[in-house]
């Protein structure tokens, strides 16, 4: 343990000064109790006596001059008394700034330098949009493509608006409606599901008879097949197939041949109506020159066209149709058994009409099946009317085939009170029935008769015999009795085709 003078923290040089400061005189004045602190080893300068303040005359209500108070020392505010805050002197005149230090603004008044910068600045409010501009962002905004500022913009307008608010709600609908899962691809068999439909519901605007619904319906069809074809397809090949010199015939065309053909052969009713029909060159008028077989009256249209068929035979076509179905509708009852020459033989109005239909279903199927479209056959009420009347035009035809000796010799003579003989056609599926065909002769179709055959047939593969489609050989699909009779009834009817 140590007994210097260092012990203490203090030396003995440090120790003289402090008898100096000591023995130092006093200084008068307010500044004077310099030694009242411990000022170490640091030399104190001489004080200046403070000068006293200088006298000024007050006005009579001017208050006397008082130091201001000093702070509180606690965080607490001060309390005050009535004699205290009357003791206050109001404040003095502002004191003089730095002029390095910022100007400070008035109470109330905007910050010209902005806000501090623990408030967050706030953004500008969002510019009004004219009415017409804001309707037309409500596509967008149906959508989820607008901006904040023009979302906030239309979600304001709407609340005031009420026109637009509607609008808005239905374009908000119809988003909805194409956000599905569901394939947008229709079914290929909607559109001819549809147009039976309107077909077999529609009312005429055009009373027409009930004997000519039929050829209405089928044109119907085929003109909205023609209107789904584009330009390109109006060359696709068509093969067209009859029955001609018991074998089966074949003619290459194309879709507007097709057509072509059509409206050639329906020139044959618009001549027996004394309408003007189309011409070969484009023309409209009298076709008393033209031949009346339907072949040879093809045969001079597709000749008299100097370049092949195109579109352009599709409004001719459509523009005869319903010239047609006008005409017959409006022209009375009598029409019905107006005679429409074929040539070789003729048919009244109400058959030659259902002839055409079954023509324009037939050559619209060849059409369908060379641009791969779908089409499906006649209405059941149809299909069984075009069986019945090729039921009924049998016998003749099979007389007139046993004239050229095409079909067996009649085996029984038809006398007073015998019967003849007869075949059963029984027709199944759609527009199916019973007939019986009278083999003998076409005199003895209403006599008393006794059945030797029977031929089953779906009505679709039997309107496909009689249009030169199917072989006859191949067409039946139940036979009983009378082979014989069976074949010539089988090919009678595939005779009945033609171009």
């Amino acid at each position: 343990m140590t007994t210097d003078g260092n012990a203490h923290g203090r030396d003995d040089e440090s120790e003289g000064r402090d008898e100096e400061v000591r023995g130092a005189p006093r200084i008068p004045g307010p500044r004077a109790a310099a030694d009242d602190f411990d000022l170490g080893s640091l030399p104190l300068p001489p004080l200046a006596p403070a000068s006293p303040p200088e006298e000024r005359h007050r006005t009579p209500d001017e208050r006397p001059w008082a130091p201001e108070e000093r702070a509180w020392a606690s965080d607490e505010p001060r309390p005050t008394t009535p004699e205290r805050e009357s003791a206050v002197a109001p404040p003095g005149p502002p004191k003089p700034q730095n002029p390095r230090s910022k100007p400070q603004s008035p109470p109330g008044s905007p910050n010209p330098q902005g806000p501090p910068l623990s408030q967050k600045p706030t953004e500008p409010p969002a510019p009004l949009l004219p009415h017409r501009v804001l309707k037309a962002l409500l596509g967008a905004w149906a959508l989820a493509a607008c901006s904040a500022e023009e979302t906030e913009a239309v979600e304001a307008h709407l609340t005031e608006c009420a026109t637009c608010a509607d609008e808005a709600l239905r374009l908000r609908d119809a988003v909805g409606l194409l956000q599905t899962d569901r394939s947008l691809d229709l079914d290929p068999a909607l559109r001819a599901r549809v147009i039976d439909s309107c077909l077999s519901r529609r009312p005429a605007a055009i009373p027409v008879p009930d004997w000519a619904a039929p050829y209405e319906a089928e044109t119907a069809r085929l003109d909205a097949l023609l209107h789904d074809i584009g330009d390109s397809e109006w060359h696709a090949p068509v093969r067209l197939k009859w029955f001609e010199d018991e074998e089966q015939a074949r003619r290459r065309t194309t879709v507007a041949g097709v057509v072509g053909h059509l409206m050639t052969v329906d020139g044959l009713v618009g001549t027996a109506l004394g309408l003007d029909v189309p011409l070969g060159d484009g023309t409209i008028g009298r076709a008393e020159d033209w031949p009346l077989s339907p072949t040879a009256r093809t045969e001079r249209y597709w000749s008299a066209t100097r370049l092949p068929p195109t579109r352009s035979v599709h409004d001719p076509w459509r523009a005869q149709s319903h010239t047609l179905i006008r005409t017959v509708s409006f022209a009375g009852r009598r029409v019905s058994e107006l005679s429409v020459p074929y040539g070789d033989f003729a048919l009244p109005m109400h058959d030659a009409l259902l002839e055409r239909a079954f023509e324009c279903w037939v050559h619209g199927g060849d059409i369908a099946d060379a641009v791969d479209y779908p089409y499906e056959a006649p209405s059941a009420p149809h299909l069984n009317r075009i069986v019945d009347l090729a039921a009924r035009v049998l016998p003749a035809a099979l007389a007139e085939r046993r004239r050229t000796g095409l079909a067996g010799p009649v085996r029984h003579l038809v006398t007073a009170g015998s019967p003849g003989r007869s075949l059963h056609l029984e027709i199944e599926g759609s527009g199916g029935g019973n007939w019986y065909i009278p083999l003998d002769s076409p005199a003895a179709s209403g006599s008393p008769t006794h059945t030797v055959a029977q031929i089953a047939l779906d009505s679709v593969e039997f309107c496909q015999l009689i249009a030169g489609r199917v072989p006859p050989v191949d067409a039946a699909a139940g036979q009983q009795g009378d082979r014989e009779a069976i074949c010539d009834v089988l090919f009678t009817a595939a005779s009945l085709s033609r171009l």
